[in-house]
């Protein structure tokens, strides 16, 4: 009941993405990486593909279990454009163009995985709801930043339990700022209320540009100055500043502003 009272609210957070696609991609493809027993892509085909002459709606999930009782629901509806593929994020095959792809609770760097597949196939809108990150928490532990001004920093995360708290924040922070650098205009949100879900942060993306160099250094300083490089960054080839120290981190502008859309990266 509670992941389908996030799914219900996520729809209406994700309609002006969905409803940009199909007005300007007839044959829009959308993709839940992660999908476990695909609530979100039941709900959002009902809603915006099922009365539509074409889209389709890729459902991706490790679990063969869920991906079978998942394929036969859809056939039981006649959701005949709803497709399923069993694999892990990382290791999934995907359609050469992505226009939608959403992650709703794919665990630590599973949600990296999706940003990846993102980026990598152009989609016009990322949304992703991040769960259970550790992965740059562990990274603090063995690491200690790079810049002497920032001693005083590791102090946020000396015990276990603010290691966790501060790694997954950092975590985010970095995965809102790498979609910057690629080109995203970042919305960063609650999807829910603290009673449903701990791990209730949005990560909207719309592609505006091709790159924004501003937010690449800004990303590559940010790495340095923490010692951690997760496996988004890995993947997408993004290192630490090599000389971090030489001019401080400023704050990320402004969301842009409404017409924005008019730099809208189309393929």
């Amino acid at each position: 009941m509670r992941k389908l009272k996030q799914v219900n609210h996520l729809m209406g957070l994700l309609r002006p993405a969905v409803e940009d696609v199909q007005a300007r991609h007839p044959n829009a493809v959308m993709v839940d990486a992660g999908s476990g027993n695909a609530y979100l892509g039941f709900v959002l085909y009902e809603l915006f593909l099922k009365g539509a002459a074409s889209g389709t709606l890729l459902s991706i999930e490790g679990r063969p279990d869920l991906t079978e009782r998942a394929q036969g629901r859809a056939q039981r509806l006649g959701f005949t454009r709803m497709q399923f593929q069993t694999a892990h994020i990382d290791t999934a095959q995907y359609p050469e163009r992505i226009h939608l792809l959403m992650a709703l609770h794919a665990c630590d760097t599973a949600t990296d995985d999706a940003l990846v597949a993102a980026i990598r196939h152009g989609a016009d809108h990322v949304a992703v709801v991040p769960c259970c990150q550790a992965e740059v928490a562990a990274q603090l532990k063995e690491k200690r930043p790079v810049v002497a001004s920032s001693g005083s920093m590791s102090l946020l995360y000396a015990h276990a339990w603010h290691r966790r708290e501060f790694g997954s924040h950092l975590t985010n922070v970095i995965r809102a700022l790498t979609l910057e650098a690629f080109g995203y205009q970042v919305t960063v949100t609650e999807l829910t209320g603290w009673e449903h879900s701990l791990k209730n942060e949005l990560i909207l993306g719309r592609r505006v540009h091709r790159e924004n160099r501003r937010a690449r250094m800004q990303l590559e300083r940010l790495l340095a100055e923490t010692g951690v490089n997760p496996k988004l960054t890995r993947e997408l080839g993004v290192k630490p500043a090599v000389s971090a120290a030489v001019e401080p981190v400023s704050a990320p502008e402004p969301d842009a502003p409404e017409d924005a859309s008019e730099h809208v990266v189309t393929r």
